[in-house]
């Protein structure tokens, strides 16, 4: 028989594709694979405009189009070199602290985020401005003028004041002149857990609020006067060989390429937990799309046995299911990217405040990677088996026993997997979290497989026909009567599972840990800034104040510039938080007494030990330090050394005052050190104020309400994970069905015979529950088991969470999957248990 023409094969897959999708059997694959597209697309989309409108912005974001930042004043050569170069220069200072307002207007104090501005600031953007009560905004390329402020709306609300009213800051009082509006460098914004304060740098002397230990970030922002960037470039790797060659420390250069503003690190978080539930989804779906296409394919292999009778050639039959099922993959991609896209803005509108609405318009990229994820899942999953159909003997019509599916080879499976996961990891955009996910997903389905074989032989032997409930027992021989269908639909059960699980615990462990409640009694106000001779009036205040329990310790910034004599060089560790200690100070302390809420883990706290440090357990491990180590630290141009005589336990999460180091003595002569206290405020109205009030250069920082922000940020982030696990959710119930229903013409063959033998419609329903509640039970703890492992993994390697799955999650994960597989079952196979006994037996006969 010739080859039919193009028009006509076209005709024949058209036909046979309408014909196979009113018959059902294609419904299943077209839902995975739209679920798969759709879900990837989606965190595409939105990945795609917010990397396009931070690119537009980015400029704007950073104040200049690169930018020099420091924990401490730079170098006068910094600016020398910039100006040498043509470039403009401007300058910030920004840190925390106390706003007051004046007796008269109550006295009430906030803390706020001050910002010290030079005049030629911003160099790129434009601040926006109300400089009238009730007046109109306007766009200024200024700062504030010297003796006056600008403050964030929401300052003149909480201290009661308005537009030509004093500040109080520190030891200055201030007009203030304008409401912000929008502060275009200021990035992060909701990072920034208090108002705004923007003044004149001339004005941040008389302040009195920068002192010797306090934590300030320098902002040198520079801009190309021209066209020509040029000198742009020079000056910025100028300032990267500065940086690289430790000419200076503490110094980072931010640029368009490099810059990593706080707002983007955390909708980075955001974006590697939906690409997560993403790849989910997308790994469910090449599960179900295989299991699919192999009962899509076991369901025509009369049909092309007939067709090979009546003269239809191989060639046809194969390249008719190719056409179909390409057919089938463009349907599902283009639905799965229609509903990626209107998904996408589900996302911007829940993570509305963290990114902005006016993002640019997404390019054609993630459509294109949707419509390609779409094809290589039924491509590389699903056509496999069916291809197979065109190689069906004609003698099957009369002999059912031969031209039965065969295992797909492994070059064909392994081309299709190599390509999906390539696909997988590109999508990820997170090389680790990939490799955790799809390397996890890879490695479970084997020991699924290997671990389901083992329990169906432990099951052939475990149920005694004696003594055993007769519905037990046909149960337990069905499925040892055919170990792979057990092993089949075990390890789909539990990939599905597995998906669903490690959904639920991070969802539960992960997130909660991340934004983990303060402890009842944990102090709620950290007090910084205390100079030492306000130390003993400030504690007289907190225990007239009714607060008798608080910590009381120096607080020294120090850099640690030496390990054993040897100068501590970030070239020599690979770990970023390695490199990020070395390169910043971090607080010091020094105490006689070990801190209470710190355990010595190695070594020996001795009170007044001469040059003796405790260091923290978790930052000698980072810097690999050990007992015996000696430290130097640059305090203030002072060098201080010690040798490490213990390693203590801090728990971070405690909410009490921790260091890194300490110094195990009471008093350490001619250190510059301020003192930090914390403490839980008492419920008297006006404390904080009165505080502030007396000691007008401290900060106060009331941590319940910082807290109460970081978690509005996190229900954001939670909210649109949390929407984009109903197409995992979906996904996984996909695969549990189709699990479920591929041994479906087995077991009406089988209940046909148990029929035939005289079995009860009740014995055989029976024999199904008990079937699917045990292979359901066996799938949900063996999830529950691999899904502890991989949240591990992707806990501390991907997040870097505290993982704290209970011992009960196997359980309660085992008591799911026996209700879920039950609940699939009932959906899928009910139509087994109500064919009419002759229907039954007449399919039987005809088997």
């Amino acid at each position: 028989m010739s080859v039919p023409s193009r028009a006509s094969l076209w005709q024949l897959a058209s036909r046979q594709l309408a014909r196979d999708f009113r018959a059902g059997e294609l419904r299943l694959l077209l839902v995975a694979v739209t679920l798969a597209v759709a879900a990837l697309t989606a965190v595409g989309f939105f990945a795609d405009r917010l990397n396009h409108g931070l690119a537009r912005d980015a400029r704007q974001l950073l104040g200049g189009d690169a930018i020099v930042a420091s924990d401490q004043p730079l170098p006068a050569v910094f600016t020398q070199k910039a100006q040498a170069l043509g470039l403009k220069v401007a300058a910030t200072a920004a840190f925390p602290s106390m706003g007051r307002a004046p007796d008269e207007k109550g006295g009430n104090s906030r803390l706020v985020s001050v910002k010290s501005v030079s005049d030629a600031y911003p160099l790129r953007g434009a601040l926006r401005v109300v400089q009238t009560p009730g007046g109109a905004e306007e766009a200024v390329t200024h700062g504030p003028a010297r003796g006056t402020v600008w403050v964030d709306a929401p300052l003149l609300d909480s201290l009661l004041l308005q537009i030509g009213d004093d500040l109080l800051l520190g030891d200055a009082t201030l007009k203030i002149a304008a409401v912000i509006v929008v502060e275009p460098d200021r990035g992060a914004g909701f990072m920034s857990f208090a108002p705004r304060v923007m003044l004149h740098e001339a004005d941040l002397l008389s302040t009195a609020l920068v002192q010797p230990a306090s934590r300030v970030t320098y902002r040198m922002a520079v801009a190309a006067t021209g066209a020509d960037e040029a000198p742009l470039r020079e000056y910025v790797r100028w300032a990267d060989e500065q940086v690289k060659g430790r000419t200076v420390r503490g110094v980072r250069v931010e640029s368009l390429e490099t810059g990593r503003p706080e707002m983007r690190q955390t909708l980075d978080r955001a974006e590697k937990f939906l690409n997560l539930v993403a790849l989910l989804a997308a790994l469910l779906a090449a599960v179900a799309v295989g299991i699919a296409a192999r009962d899509f394919a076991e369901r025509h292999l009369d049909d092309c046995a007939m067709l090979r009778v009546l003269g239809q050639a191989q060639r046809t039959i194969a390249l008719q299911y190719l056409i179909e099922f390409a057919l089938v993959g463009l349907a599902a991609s283009v639905a799965g990217v229609a509903i990626g896209f209107a998904v996408h803005h589900v996302f911007v509108w829940l993570l509305s405040g963290l990114v902005s609405a006016t993002l640019p318009l997404p390019t054609a990229w993630p459509a294109v990677f949707g419509v390609g994820v779409g094809f290589t899942l039924l491509m590389g999953f699903g056509l496999p088996p069916v291809l197979q159909l065109s190689q069906v003997p004609p003698l099957r019509v009369i002999r059912r026993d031969v031209g039965a599916l065969k295992p797909a080879s492994l070059a064909v499976l392994g081309a299709g997997a190599a390509g999906f996961v390539a696909l997988l990891l590109a999508v990820s955009s997170d090389l680790q979290l990939g490799l955790i996910a799809v390397g996890g997903f890879a490695g479970a389905v084997a020991v699924f497989a290997l671990l389901s074989w083992v329990a169906v032989q432990v099951l052939r032997r475990a149920v005694p026909e004696s003594r055993a409930p007769r519905w037990l027992v046909l149960a337990t021989r069905q499925i040892a009567a055919r170990p792979a269908f057990a092993v089949l639909q075990v390890s789909a059960l539990s990939v599905g599972l597995l998906a669903l699980v490690l959904l639920v615990l991070l969802r539960t462990d992960l997130i909660s840990s991340w934004r983990q409640a303060t402890p009842p009694d944990a102090p709620n106000r950290f007090v910084i800034n205390i100079q030492p001779e306000q130390g003993d009036e400030f504690q007289a205040k907190l225990r007239a104040g009714g607060v008798a329990k608080f910590d009381w310790y120096p607080m020294i910034r120090g850099r640690l510039v030496a390990i054993n004599g040897t100068p501590a060089k970030l070239d020599d560790y690979d770990d970023e938080r390695a490199k990020r200690l070395l390169d910043r100070e971090f607080n010091l302390s020094h105490s006689a007494k070990a801190p209470m809420h710190n355990g010595v883990t190695a070594g020996r706290w001795v009170s007044e030990e001469k040059g003796g440090l405790s260091v923290e357990q978790g930052l000698a491990e980072t810097l690999r330090l050990k007992l015996g180590d000696t430290l130097r630290f640059d305090v203030a141009g002072q060098m201080v050394e010690g040798r490490i005589t213990s390693l203590r336990k801090v728990d971070w999460g405690s909410m009490r005052a921790n260091f890194f180091v300490m110094f195990p003595t009471d008093r350490m002569v001619d250190v510059p050190a301020t003192y930090i206290a914390a403490f839980r405020a008492p419920a008297t109205a006006g404390f904080d104020n009165a505080l502030s009030r007396d000691f007008p250069n401290i900060t106060n920082v009331d941590v319940s309400a910082s807290i109460g922000q970081i978690q509005a940020v996190l229900d954001q982030v939670v909210r649109a994970v949390e929407f984009l696990f109903t197409f995992t959710l979906a996904a996984g119930l996909v695969v549990l069905f189709a699990a479920v229903t591929a041994t479906r013409e087995a077991r009406a063959r089988e209940f046909a015979v148990m029929r035939a033998l005289g079995a009860s419609g009740k014995l055989l329903a029976q024999v199904q529950r008990a079937e699917l509640l045990g292979v359901g039970a066996l799938a949900g703890v063996l999830a529950s088991v691999a899904a502890m492992a991989v949240g591990w993994a992707l806990a501390k390697y991907a997040f870097q969470f505290t993982w704290s799955a209970s011992p009960w999650v196997p359980l309660v994960g085992g008591a799911a999957g026996a209700v879920l597989a039950l609940g699939a079952g009932w959906w899928g196979l009910r139509e087994v248990l109500r064919r009419p006994v002759v229907e039954t037996l007449r399919r039987a006969a005809a088997e």
